[in-house]
């Protein structure tokens, strides 16, 4: 299945277009084109569907200190990962998508680098270490909670390594001719072991969505017993952009409950009988009259 980020790139371009509506900026930086032919700046770019694909952990890059580092040791083996994928000289939709995040992230009670990780990768080749160590220290500074740094991971590398990464999520993209990128506004939700679990577009992300992806990729580990029940209540709907009520799994909780109920009515009620039997004193025994005997 194709799912086309077309209405939500455009949507974002619009926000940020200049009042006089001449052009159209498809992308974060994108060529811009007249409004009257939209689909050339849109071509290869996309969001094809890959749930459940694995990402290459081999994958190699630099992280933002300069550290030679593979995907596979950046993820981490015991939480689930949020990874964005963009560039950071993007003077738009990029910064977009990243501050979306980090506003969504805000209302979710899990912290980063504890719960779980976020990872940015750039898509351009010539972006360094220096430039990620800077965009990493502004990002975790507008997360405001210092502690969260050790689960912020900004990666670069060559187009070969990041084609790796970027193939396996589906996540298509496309250099123009003025050396900005086209590509979609979406974050993908990794498991722990580096497999594709949920892919959550457009430039807004609601705390309970983001809590809700997590907790699905991390298959239950993290979060309450509550969080688990009501995330099996739920299915992500991509239209909607978010997780919708499941009516048929409501039903059948509510059925569950009722039968709940009434098995703890009943043996309480056959708990209170089998107690007064118990407690009940015992039937005196009638008095049995003989005839009296004669010496």
């Amino acid at each position: 299945m194709r799912f086309s980020p077309a209405i939500t790139a455009l949507a974002a371009a619009l926000v940020a277009a200049d009042a006089s509506w001449s052009q159209v900026t498809v992308g974060p930086g994108s060529l811009s084109a007249p409004t009257t032919e939209p689909a050339q700046e849109l071509e290869g770019v996309d969001i094809i569907d890959r749930l459940d694909a694995q990402v290459p952990l081999d994958a190699a890059f630099r992280d933002e200190r300069g550290n030679a580092v593979t995907f596979g040791q950046v993820l981490p083996k015991d939480r689930p990962a949020i990874l964005q994928i963009g560039y950071l000289r993007c003077p738009m939709l990029c910064s977009l998508v990243m501050n979306a995040l980090v506003r969504g992230i805000q209302g979710v009670d899990w912290t980063v680098g504890d719960q779980y990780d976020v990872i940015s990768l750039s898509v351009n080749p010539n972006e360094g270490p220096d430039l990620a160590d800077a965009k990493k220290a502004g990002y975790v500074a507008e997360y405001g909670r210092p502690s969260s740094a050790k689960g912020w991971h900004f990666l670069t590398g060559s187009e070969a390594e990041i084609r790796k990464v970027t193939e396996a999520v589906g996540f298509q993209y496309r250099q123009q001719e003025n050396g900005e990128y086209s590509h979609a506004a979406a974050v993908f939700v990794l498991t722990p072991q580096g497999r594709l679990s949920r892919v959550l577009y457009g430039v807004k992300y609601e705390p309970s969505d983001v809590r809700m992806a997590l907790l699905e990729a991390s298959e239950g580990k993290i979060g309450t017993t509550l969080d688990r029940i009501i995330l099996w209540c739920h299915i992500y709907d991509a239209q909607a952009g978010g997780y919708v009520v499941l009516a048929m799994r409501v039903m059948q909780l509510g059925g569950a409950l009722t039968l709940a109920v009434l098995a703890g009515g009943l043996g309480w009620f056959w708990w209170r009988e089998a107690q007064a039997r118990r407690l009940a004193p015992p039937a005196a025994e009638p008095a049995v009259h003989g005839s009296p005997t004669h010496g």
